[in-house]
């Protein structure tokens, strides 16, 4: 008796020292391509497109079909992801805009914990833009406002790959926490990207491109880039697994914004704001799970922090991913994400390429856009200059365009409301906002983008007015 209380004794010892005992923290990795839709993966269904490597990390993880940045461009989506919090909550609707101090992120976060924390690659986009008139470049110097370099352990612009390595070397052991930021598929776009290049003449154009040997071989290039940044992702991997790093390292892959492609980038459209998004955590992720769940970019900050035993800050409207990751039912799926969209680049407002306000609101299966400069023309962000836009616009005067892409592309004006079905029209090709039978649900859309503007405090006009 004495002996079966004595192992009685032992065990429970043994078990509150088991739970006494943190589990071990794990590192993050934040893999992030540049202006890349969520249809331009194989994973996600694309049978044209050169990923192997993403693919075979897609079975690894779990994929996430409906993940919607928080903006159609590079600046104020990162700060989202950065922050859990909307651009236009923390004024970074400006594409030139410097990430105040008082706005935490993720990375700053963990580095208060213990963290070695940086971001490395492309320009991460947040001490405002470089290409600045000297004028504002002695204002960002006079008030000091340039700040991740002493946000972060490490904060550096140039080769992702080396400046990754480099990083983990000078994470000495620690847990570390990285934004690791890539180039590819931005423009230009490289003729060379790939030795076995993609074939315009073989690969399927979406519904909403008008088809012209231009226009392939452009689309081509970027599915050139795509196949690249691929090859360099399963770089990424190996040094993880060199190191012995994979097992306890979360590890993200995501689109920052849409494809600068027709309707997609600067576009509230699937193609502007619809990215992809992969996560792997061996041990806590099961391997080959899919999501269809709607996703914000707001969301990835808190579910980073929480994956590291850290509470989101309360001021923070993303919410973490963590239970739905794990596969634990008591996760609260949301019922509407938001987007907005603003300035582009640092430039004077002569279009809507780099100036143009728009708002979003994505439901489960409808989806209403509000174009607040609706007298505007749509404008292609980043190719507006491209001889294959150049050649469009002189097919549209010489009405050589179908009808559907002169309405989609070249119309003077657009609604200042759009009503999508995206179940049966997934090319968001039919508005539907004047259809008597879909009034009410249109009103219900505004309505919840209106509590979100209001609870924001966006600085748009509201999309219901008062009675008259």
């Amino acid at each position: 008796m004495k002996n079966i209380f004595g192992l009685l004794v032992l065990l429970m010892l043994a078990t509150i020292t088991s739970l006494g005992q943190p589990r071990q923290r794990p590192n993050v990795l934040f893999v992030m391509s540049d202006d890349h839709s969520a249809a331009h993966v194989g994973a996600y269904g694309n049978p044209d497109i050169k990923t192997p490597n993403l693919d075979a990390f897609a079975k690894e993880g779990m994929l996430f079909k409906r993940m919607y940045v928080a903006a159609p461009q590079c600046v104020p989506s990162r700060a989202a992801l950065m922050t859990g919090r909307s651009p236009v909550a923390i004024q970074m609707t400006r594409f030139s805009a410097p990430l105040s101090e008082e706005y935490k992120t993720w990375l700053e976060l963990l580095r208060a914990q213990g963290y070695y924390a940086g971001v490395a690659g492309r320009t991460f986009h947040l001490d405002g833009s470089g290409n600045q008139p000297p004028e504002t470049t002695a204002m960002f110097d006079q008030h000091n406002l340039r700040t991740f370099q002493r946000r972060l352990d490490y904060a550096k612009q140039g080769n992702p790959l080396l400046q990754y390595r480099e990083f983990l070397d000078q994470a000495k052991g620690k847990p570390f926490a990285l934004q690791l930021c890539f180039s590819d598929p931005h423009r230009p776009l490289d003729a060379n990207a790939i030795p076995a290049p993609h074939d315009p003449n073989k690969i399927k154009l979406p519904a909403h491109y008008p088809d012209t040997p231009g226009v392939r071989q452009d689309f081509a290039r970027y599915y050139d880039e795509i196949a690249r940044f691929d090859g360099m992702f399963a770089q990424v991997l190996a040094e993880l697994k060199t190191r012995g790093l994979s097992e306890n390292t979360l590890v993200v892959f995501q689109g920052d914004n849409g494809a600068s492609q027709f309707r997609g980038k600067g576009t509230l459209y699937e193609y502007g704001v619809n990215v992809p998004l992969l996560v792997r955590w061996p041990g806590q992720v099961k391997a080959g799970s899919v999501s269809s769940e709607l996703i914000s970019g707001e969301d990835i900050a808190p579910t980073f922090l929480e994956a590291c035993g850290l509470k989101p800050l309360k001021e923070m409207t993303g919410r973490s991913l963590l239970k739905l990751l794990q596969g634990d039912a008591t996760y609260t799926a949301r019922q509407y994400i938001f987007a907005e969209r603003g300035a582009h680049g640092s430039g004077l407002p002569t279009g809507t390429s780099p100036f143009d306000l728009g708002r979003v609101v994505v439901g489960k299966r409808y989806k209403l856009i509000y174009n607040a400069l609706w007298q505007l023309p749509y404008q292609p962000v980043d190719f507006a200059g491209q001889p294959f836009w150049k050649e469009l616009e002189q097919m549209n005067k010489d009405g050589k365009l179908s009808a559907l892409h002169a309405r989609l592309l070249f119309s003077p004006t657009r609604p200042m409301f759009e009503l999508f079905d995206l179940e049966n029209d997934p090319n968001e090709f039919t508005n539907m906002i004047d259809k008597p039978e879909y009034a009410a649900l249109a009103r219900e859309l505004k309505a919840r983008l209106q509590e979100w503007m209001i609870l924001e405090r966006d600085y748009l006009p509201l999309p219901i007015p008062p009675a008259q």
